[in-house]
């Protein structure tokens, strides 16, 4: 019999991805998105699908129906911006949605989640690069303070429940279907952009740093957790830092594009450095990034142009 496992948010960009790994991987796969940003085409025809908010009755009552082996929940208010702006209602999705799938998960018998931290929000500003998981969590966001604060909740139900948890730690997630509207990466941001013909504005002097991770490569992390049943946190990433203005440079090189991005402001409270170090993923999972930042930004750029 096929494990089984529940993806919450497994419409969007990450999930849909995570959903697809392990529909071939061969595991029975349901799925739980309120499609507020994921699109439905992205849900695996094998997948069955559940059409609700992670903090409704209908979410906790589809995990208590499916039983899986392992949630998977990527379900998430991931704007920081507005987690800024509105912090209760970043609190209530991220932590609200959590806890309502957590008592859901005891009752249902779940055994293990793997749960989409966050390896730059959550660790904040730090001196430590690639920054490692025993790293204090600093966050100055609340998006980045729901993420550690999620973690926390895990533990409650490890200890109360013997549920054991992932809590895979991203770097900056890009590839194909990730919206370049909205508040979203700057690589889809810049692919949208390109593709257009219209002009890409670097936030200052574009020598922020970010650790950027292929959605391949994360979707495969968390089949090898699931699979594993790592009990922990564990940074996703590469552990090497790019800067904005090499991201630019490679996207608009494979887009053909010769003129140089404009320099607007920098964006007051940004953070400057963020790398984290994947190296204890390596030991507990066999899992390492494999796929070069040149050939993702190519991959994701061709997946754009494919869908003009």
């Amino acid at each position: 019999m096929a494990a089984r496992i529940l993806i919450t948010g497994g419409a969007g960009f990450i999930g849909s991805t995570i959903a697809d790994r392990f529909v071939a991987a061969g595991w029975d796969v349901a799925v739980v998105d309120d499609l507020s940003s994921g699109k439905r085409e992205n849900v695996p025809d094998q997948a069955r699908f559940y059409p609700c908010d992670v903090r409704s009755a209908a979410a906790a009552e589809a995990v208590e129906r499916e039983r899986p082996d392992v949630l998977c929940h990527h379900a998430a208010q991931i704007d920081v911006r507005r987690s800024m702006a509105d912090p209760r209602y970043d609190v209530d999705v991220n932590l609200g949605g959590l806890v309502n799938l957590l008592a859901a998960s005891a009752r249902a018998g779940v055994r293990h989640v793997t749960f989409a931290s966050s390896g730059g929000a959550a660790y904040g500003e730090t001196d430590r690069i690639p920054t490692p998981e025993d790293e204090p969590t600093r966050p100055v966001s609340v998006y980045g303070a729901s993420k550690a604060a999620s973690e926390l909740f895990l533990g409650v139900w490890r200890a109360s429940h013997g549920i054991t948890s992932t809590a895979l730690r991203y770097g900056n997630v890009y590839g194909p279907r990730q919206d370049p509207h909205g508040e979203a990466g700057v690589v889809a941001i810049f692919a949208g952009r390109l593709l257009a013909g219209e002009p890409c504005t670097v936030n200052g002097d574009g020598g922020q740093t970010r650790d950027y991770v292929f959605v391949d490569d994360v979707a495969r992390a968390n089949l090898l957790a699931a699979e594993k049943r790592h009990d922990g946190a564990l940074n996703v990433g590469t552990g090497v830092e790019s800067d904005v203005n090499r991201i630019y440079r490679i996207l608009a090189d494979a887009a053909g594009v010769p003129t140089e991005a404009i320099h607007g402001p920098a964006k007051p409270g940004e953070q400057r450095r963020s790398c984290i170090d994947p190296s204890a993923a390596g030991r507990a999972l066999g899992w390492r990034a494999s796929v070069s930042l040149e050939e993702g930004l190519r991959r994701t750029l061709e997946w754009f142009r494919a869908r003009r």
